[in-house]
């Protein structure tokens, strides 16, 4: 039993067996390093439908070749489709289920609902893993996913060693958690950042990495003075390593291991060190990584290592601010700059050849860098390179200019070549990380065959190979089970070891050793053709729906279109409710106002919806309860752990679904819908081309749409208003900097992006212009749309009736949609990408 940590005690009967380590792959060599480093199970993508799009990534036809080598060392392969699947593109995603399954694949990690909905109509057994994509973040969010038979579920990297635990002990669901790699600052599956300011979306695996830019911060209108802090959103890296018997007494049975655009030198020294931390765990080791170990995973890549938000949320130690890229190992600071060198205080080792970079900490400097061409101590040469003390370190010709170089910079081993080599070695040739046990039961007498049972102990594979002569009487040196344990032993080069051998012979018999060899080749080739045998699922044949027919014109004489109004301050909300406006949402930053909302707009004669929080958390359910305490006429639903927890609580009140739920196909608004939803609102993933596809294949009087908005960009739990303007760490101890201040982000071409808290102390950062799809409103009336949503940020009441009375005009026929966003100086553009519509 592993020694009790912390006043943690194991809660769960985790066995080594269930525990798996998890790997990324982003191309073979990636993959053969995972495997013969002790990987369980590798997640890898295939061309289009992943999100890592910039990863090497495999083509669909490799799938039964890539299948085949993961079984044969006895690793599962894991597909990732986690990415957001528009409607044309149902029909392809249908033929890479297919070739999933019949590839043997042994699971597809998927974000969309839709596609979920669309592979259990094909099968209701091959398996699903719901990707961290889908902002699972509670017990009620995994019982959600309970009726679609989901095999592993990754919980988001905010959920902290508590949250898991509660989330373990209340689902039979097995948990998957990331434990190293690079940290997103935004929930995944929330992020619109990327796609909104680069055309990259990171729900479509293409993340631009925005998070990863400078800001400025402005405070109250006025920039903030930050010295060389301008990475204001960019995360450390996560490494938990030293959590794993935490995690694994919290109830964590994956381990997953971020990667999948990295080397494979990365991914073979990330994964042999986690294997070494969950193997001496399991051996009952204290176990506690050294400080080289450590140093070798930071010079891999590292901006920095955190526990991210697995010990609960310190803002201050997730982000330092001062560089976004991968550093490597931190040697110590320049104490003197010499003619041909600089000396150095070192704190760790450092040899001829190594990479290095002075960092002088101002982020807009460019860096002085290179490989170390020598090594002195006090002007004398030093063989085999120096760990600590004052050293001099020669840098090679003409890679750094000393002039650039001052003292007090830091410097930075960003390349070890020698540690390359060493990890390269572990996957130059295949080889299983443990060789498979065999089992053998040999049976003969004289004048018959040799007949020997080979089994796979782990797959419980069995081959029968009998001797193609004729056992002999044995005149002298008998057959016996030493020498047959030796012969057939001799499983150099194989992924098996001769662990059991039973032999039943009658009387004294010989066989020819060569005889032997040949059994053991051939039972050895039988038995990895069986491992290579890919798994079989249930599979139906489906009938592709076709679109609903719809007629251009045909629907424009339908009733007045209804305009919704969301407010997000008091002042919103009476301005908004003194128009014509056919409901109102309240979306605050504090929910406590919430009852003032709902008796400000019932003193109107009209109606009003709360929104929840875009997040829910492990026992935040009070926060639910004092919506519905609130008595609001409905409820604007933004995440799969509220509409689980308000359908079991079997609330009345109508549930709307907003844009948070991920909705950007057909098959996914039906799903929502099923769920009790009256309404669904799509993802703003959808360009106008995408959203006219799936209006035109789902029910639009159950659709609404925001036609104006400032889109909201990243939502985190790093709090920036903690970070910089507080002493504290997190809403503890912070002073509520929030609720005395308004934060916004500019960015490099002067855009100043407002920073906006709720009630989790979340932060959401809302793009700086807002954006109009006014000019589609013909287009979704047409289409049978309904509704549509106006939302207001910062917005004073005038400006608020004024925005009302313009869209009210264009919903009417008696303004264009032109005109609205030209008056109001928006964004023409609905959702995050402008798209082209083709008439």
């Amino acid at each position: 039993m592993h020694k009790e940590k912390e006043g943690w005690r194991r809660v769960t009967a985790i066995t080594r067996d269930m525990v798996e380590l998890l790997a990324p792959a982003g191309n073979w060599e990636c993959l053969r390093a995972a495997v013969t480093n002790g990987a369980n199970a590798v997640f890898f993508g295939v061309e289009k439908f992943n999100a890592r799009a910039r990863a090497d990534n495999f083509k669909m036809e490799e799938l039964p070749e890539i299948m085949a080598y993961l079984h044969k060392y006895g690793v599962k392969g894991f597909l990732t489709f986690n990415i957001l699947v528009f409607e044309d593109e149902m029909k392809e995603a249908q033929i890479l289920v297919d070739a999933c399954i019949e590839a043997g694949v042994d699971a597809v990690i998927v974000q969309d609902m839709g596609l979920v909905k669309l592979i259990r109509e094909i099968s209701p057994d091959f398996p699903i893993h719901g990707s961290t994509q889908m902002t699972i973040t509670s017990p009620e969010a995994v019982d959600f996913m309970k009726e679609y038979n989901l095999e592993v579920v990754v919980l988001g990297r905010e959920n902290n060693l508590k949250h898991i635990k509660t989330i373990a002990g209340k689902t039979d669901t097995p948990l998957e958690v990331f434990v190293h790699g690079a940290l997103c600052v935004s929930y995944s599956g929330q992020c619109l950042t990327s796609e909104m300011w680069g055309g990259r979306s990171a729900n479509r695996g293409e993340c631009a990495q925005a998070c990863r830019l400078p800001y400025d911060l402005i405070v109250d209108g006025i920039q903030k003075e930050m010295g060389n802090i301008a990475y204001l959103l960019s995360p450390k890296d996560l490494a938990a390593i030293d959590l794993i018997p935490e995690l694994i007494e919290a109830g964590v049975t994956s381990f997953k291991i971020e990667g999948r655009l990295k080397s494979p030198e990365y991914v073979a020294n990330v994964v042999s060190k986690y294997r070494k931390a969950i193997d001496e765990y399991f051996e009952g080791e204290q176990y506690e990584p050294s400080t080289e170990e450590l140093r070798e995973l930071q010079q891999s890549f590292s901006r920095g290592f955190t526990h991210g938000f697995l010990k609960g949320t310190n803002n201050k130690q997730l982000v330092d601010g001062t560089f976004p890229k991968s550093r490597g190992v931190y040697l110590g600071t320049v104490k003197k700059v010499l003619k041909d060198a600089v000396l150095c205080e070192l704190h760790a080792p450092l040899k001829r050849g190594d990479g290095i970079v002075f960092d002088a900490g101002n982020p807009q400097e460019k860096e002085e860098g290179g490989r170390v061409y020598d090594l002195r101590r006090k002007g004398r040469k030093i063989e085999g390179g120096a760990r600590e003390g004052l050293i001099e370190i020669v840098p090679g010709r003409r890679d750094v200019q000393l002039s650039r170089v001052h003292v007090g910079d830091k410097i930075w081993k960003t390349n070890d070549p020698e540690l390359d080599r060493k990890l390269r070695k572990t996957f130059e040739t295949d080889y299983p990380y443990r060789p498979f046990p065999l089992a053998v039961h040999v049976t003969g007498r004289a004048g018959e065959p040799l007949v020997s049972i080979w089994r796979d102990i782990k797959t419980g594979g069995e081959v029968t190979i009998a001797s193609e002569v004729r056992l002999e009487q044995a005149v002298k040196r008998p057959l016996t089970g030493e020498y047959l344990h030796e012969q057939w032993g001799r499983l150099g080069g194989t992924v098996y070891e001769l662990a059991e051998l039973k032999m039943a012979l009658q009387g004294d018999v010989i066989v020819p050793v060569k005889e032997l060899n040949r059994m053991r080749r051939e039972a050895v080739e039988q038995l990895v053709i069986k491992r290579e045998q890919p798994r079989t699922y249930i599979k139906r044949k489906i009938v592709n729906e076709s679109s609903r027919a719809r007629t251009v014109g045909n629907n424009t004489a339908q009733e007045m279109p209804k305009l919704i109004s969301l407010c997000r301050t008091m002042e919103q909300i009476h301005a908004s409710a003194q128009t014509d406006v056919d409901y109102i949402y309240a979306d605050f930053e504090f929910t406590r106002d919430y009852p003032e909302a709902v008796e400000a707009v019932r003193q109107y004669g009209k109606k009003i919806a709360l929104a929840t929080p875009r997040i829910h958390m492990p026992g935040e359910q009070g926060v639910l309860n004092g919506m519905l305490r609130a008595n609001p006429d409905a409820i604007l639903v933004r995440n799969t752990g509220a509409l689980q927890y308000f359908k079991q609580a079997g609330v009345k009140i109508p549930l709307f679904g907003d844009f948070s739920l991920n909705i950007a196909n057909h098959k996914a608004a039906e799903l929502f819908l099923e769920h009790g939803l009256e309404k669904v609102t799509p993802s703003y993933d959808l360009n106008i081309q995408q959203m006219v596809d799936m209006l035109a294949a789902s029910p639009t009087e159950r659709i609404e749409l925001v036609i104006h908005q400032h889109l909201p960009m990243f939502h985190t739990e790093h709090c920036v208003y903690c970070t910089f303007l507080s002493e504290g760490t997190d809403y503890t101890n912070c002073g509520r900097p929030c609720e005395s201040h308004r934060v916004s982000l500019q960015d490099r071409i002067g855009m100043s992006h407002p920073v906006r808290v709720d009630i989790g102390c979340r932060n959401t950062v809302y793009n700086a212009i807002e954006q109009s799809g006014a000019e589609y409103i013909t287009n979704f009336r047409e289409l049978g749309v309904q509704e549509y949503r106006v939302e207001f940020l910062e917005e004073d009441a005038d400006k608020v009736r004024e925005v009302l009375h313009l869209y009210r005009e264009a919903l009417n026929g008696s303004r264009t949609g032109t005109s609205v966003w030209r008056t109001l100086k928006a964004t023409n553009q609905l959702g995050v990408t402008r798209g082209q519509l083709v008439k």
